[in-house]
């Protein structure tokens, strides 16, 4: 049994192909299948189970896919430390997320953070979905993701740590502007600015009006939450939004954000492949972010 024999099993276990795993490591699908089998002798026991539409582990293969996981989780971070303490660095926080969640969440917290630890050095890997970002993790490309938090992943924690109210966005001289507050009830038939297709937020969203019998018909679509609030302040369209940290009317002077308190607030927080083995940079890096927010 071999590090890279864990390291195959682990990636057959989370992609569920084994010709998926052979097409990333740029391998051949009977190289892929012999770290199985020679893991599967050593066991005495069968690690997964084939099926049409793919593998998935046997009772036994979840027991080692969690031992393994964690355990090459705490190789990899100790692997880079030692790297870190070779070249006479402090290292790296790896940190993947939206473009738009930079600029949101990420601001204060990165000042905070690098008064801190001038000596870290944060990085980051703006992906276009929190699912894009949650297969980073899974890759180890990344020690953090700053996500949408949605349904459960295998191999993956979810730590939510703020709660995003939605709202309508409209232009100041819409008639909707002068609301207090919505019901869900009342964004029947409203024209709308979609979020992107894939992202989490827009799938709860429908989800959350499918619920309250809510159609809407689509104005347009959006490649992200500052563009989606740019339409509506210009008057193309209303959208419903989740109110981000840190907003503020006086930086949008024609723009609107009227709450809608019936729709269930959506979560945000980190994603990462195991907290107890997150290097003690990264896990100060998202105790910072979550502190930081305004």
């Amino acid at each position: 049994m071999t590090l890279e024999d864990l390291r195959v099993f682990i990636a057959v276990c989370e992609r569920g192909s084994l010709s998926a795993v052979a097409r990333d490591l740029s391998r051949s699908q009977p190289a892929v299948s012999q770290h199985i089998k020679r893991l599967e002798r050593e066991a005495g026991l069968a690690l997964v189970e084939r099926r049409p539409r793919g593998v998935v582990p046997t009772q036994a293969g979840r027991l080692l896919y969690d031992a393994a996981r964690d355990g090459l989780n705490g190789i990899d971070s100790a692997v880079r430390r030692l790297r870190d303490l070779a070249e006479g660095t402090a290292g790296e926080v790896r940190v993947t997320t939206g473009a738009t969640t930079v600029r949101h969440f990420l601001a204060n917290g990165v000042l905070a953070f690098r008064k801190r630890f001038p000596e870290v050095r944060p990085e980051f890997r703006t992906r276009i979905s929190s699912r894009a970002c949650l297969a980073a993790l899974l890759a180890d490309e990344a020690d953090l993701a700053l996500i949408t938090i949605g349904d459960p992943v295998r191999g993956i924690e979810q730590r939510p740590f703020i709660e995003l109210p939605w709202s309508l966005a409209v232009s100041a001289d819409d008639p909707l502007a002068r609301r207090e507050h919505l019901d869900p009830a009342e964004l029947e038939g409203i024209p709308h600015i979609r979020l992107p297709e894939n992202s989490t937020a827009q799938t709860q969203l429908d989800a959350h009006l499918a619920e309250h019998r809510v159609e809407r018909t689509t104005a347009v679509g959006a490649a992200d939450w500052d563009t989606v609030v740019l339409l509506a302040e210009l008057g193309v369209g209303r959208a419903i939004v989740p109110t981000l940290p840190g907003w503020h009317p006086s930086r949008h002077p024609r723009l609107r954000l009227v709450p809608i308190p019936g729709l269930p607030p959506l979560s945000a927080g980190w994603g990462v492949r195991r907290w107890e083995t997150l290097p003690p940079f990264a896990r100060a890096f998202a105790e910072t972010i979550a502190a930081n927010l305004v």
